[in-house]
C-alpha cells in the first residue's frame, strides 16, 4: 500500500513538473490609479489570443500573486479585465518610482498560467505638505547679508513631476529663497535691525508639477535676537546605514551628530525627526541628546527594503538644521519556499492514462 502511494505521489510530482510547459509569457497593462470600480483595464482574452467562449468552461480566474487581495476581475462572457476595488498607488508602493501589481490568469483543461503585470501610474491626487503649520526661526541681528538658514522641505506623496517642483516665498524686504537639490533655505538679503523689527512672518508655498498645480503652505515666524551667530552643522548631509532584518529591538542603527560653534544655551543641540510618516515614526526612535537612532519594531526585508528619515538638530534658541538618513534593510534567510497549488484533480482513477494533467 505504501509503495502504491509513493508511486502515485511520484507520478503526480512528475505531471506537475510537466505542466510547467503551460506557463506562458507575461502580459502588461498600464493605467492610472484611483480608477472607478468596473473600469476597463484591457481585454485579456484578445491580448492572449484566447477564445472568449472557452473562458467559462476552462474555469478562468484571476489571482493576485502572493496575496489574497483582489484588485481586478475577469468578465467570463467577453474577457474584459476590470477594476474591482480602489487602487491607491501611494498606499501600495509609497514613493517608489515604479508601482507594479502582479496578477495571474489561471485556466484549466488544459492547464495554463499567464502572469499579468499591472503598472499603476501616478495621478496628481496629493498636495504638497509641510511637517508643521508654523516654523519658528530665531536669527541674530548680527547675521550678515548672505547668511543661510535651512528650513524643512515640503513633502508630496506623489512621485515624479507630481511631487514638489518649486517653492515661492512671500515678497519681503529681508529674505530671499535659496533652493538646492536637497535643501530649502532662507537667505538674508538685507541685514536685520532688532530695534526696528523684532518679528517677521513669511509664507512659504510648495508647488507640484501637475497641469493643475497643487500647493501647500507653511508660515515661517522669524524672531530677531541679539545674539546667536551659528547654525548647527551636521557631520554629514546624508547618513547611510545597513540594518539586518533580524536585528534585535533596541539596536542602535546609527548615530547622527551636529555641532554648534556657539557656547552655552546657543550651542546646546536637541535632535529630533523631521517629516516622516507615522508608520516609520513607530519603527524608530531618536535620542534627543545623543542622536542615537534605535530600532523599536521588527523590520522585514520582504515588506520594505529601505527607509528614508529626516532628522533635525536644533540649538537652544531654535535655529535648526536638517539631514537625511537612509537605512537599507539587508536580507537574511528567514523565509522558506512556498508552493501554491493552483489546480488539482483528486482523486485520480487507477486507469488514468499517462500524460493526463493532474495539477499545477
Amino acid at each position: 500500500m505504501k509503495t502504491t502511494e509513493l508511486t502515485l505521489q511520484s507520478c503526480a510530482l512528475a505531471l506537475l513538473l510537466l505542466s510547467l510547459q503551460f506557463v506562458n509569457g507575461d502580459v502588461s497593462y498600464s493605467f492610472p490609479e484611483e480608477m472607478r470600480r468596473g473600469s476597463l483595464i484591457g481585454n485579456i482574452a484578445k491580448d492572449l489570443g484566447l477564445e472568449t467562449s472557452s473562458l467559462f468552461a476552462r474555469k478562468a480566474r484571476i489571482d493576485t500573486e502572493g496575496s489574497d487581495t483582489r484588485y481586478c476581475d475577469l468578465n467570463l462572457s467577453n474577457g474584459d479585465l476590470t477594476v474591482v476595488q480602489r487602487i491607491d498607488r501611494e498606499g501600495l508602493c509609497g514613493d517608489k518610482a515604479s508601482c507594479v501589481l502582479k496578477q495571474e490568469l489561471m485556466l484549466e483543461n488544459p492547464l495554463e498560467l499567464h502572469r499579468i503585470s499591472l503598472h499603476v501610474q501616478d495621478i496628481n491626487d496629493n498636495s504638497p505638505q509641510f511637517n508643521n503649520d508654523l516654523i519658528h526661526i530665531d536669527i541674530s541681528e548680527s547675521a550678515v547679508k548672505g547668511a543661510r538658514f535651512p528650513i524643512e522641505e515640503g513633502h508630496d506623496a506623489d512621485v515624479g513631476k507630481y511631487s514638489v517642483q518649486t517653492y515661492n516665498l512671500q515678497s519681503n524686504d529681508n529674505f530671499i529663497l535659496g533652493v538646492g537639490s536637497n535643501s530649502v533655505e532662507l537667505v538674508l538679503n538685507k541685514e536685520l535691525d532688532r530695534e526696528q523689527l523684532k518679528e517677521i512672518n513669511l509664507v512659504l508655498t510648495a508647488l507640484d508639477g501637475g497641469s493643475h498645480q497643487r500647493s501647500g503652505t507653511v508660515v515661517i515666524h522669524v524672531t530677531v535676537l541679539d545674539a546667536n551667530d551659528n547654525v548647527p552643522v551636521f557631520s554629514q548631509t546624508v547618513y547611510k546605514a545597513s540594518l539586518p532584518e533580524n536585528s534585535p529591538l533596541g539596536a542602535v542603527v546609527l548615530t547622527v551628530s551636529a555641532t554648534d560653534a556657539d557656547e552655552g544655551l546657543n550651542g546646546d543641540i536637541i535632535y529630533d525627526f523631521g517629516h516622516i510618516s507615522e508608520d516609520i515614526k513607530s519603527m524608530f526612535a531618536i535620542d534627543h541628546k545623543t542622536g542615537d537612532i534605535q530600532l523599536m519594531t521588527t523590520v522585514d526585508f520582504e515588506t520594505a527594503s529601505s527607509f528614508e528619515l529626516r532628522v533635525t538638530a536644533k540649538d537652544g534658541l531654535g535655529i535648526t538644521s536638517y539631514a537625511k538618513v537612509i537605512i537599507d534593510v539587508t536580507d537574511v534567510n528567514d523565509n522558506a519556499p512556498v508552493i501554491y497549488l493552483k489546480s488539482l484533480a483528486n482523486p485520480i482513477p487507477e486507469n488514468v492514462s499517462p500524460g493526463t494533467e493532474v495539477g499545477i
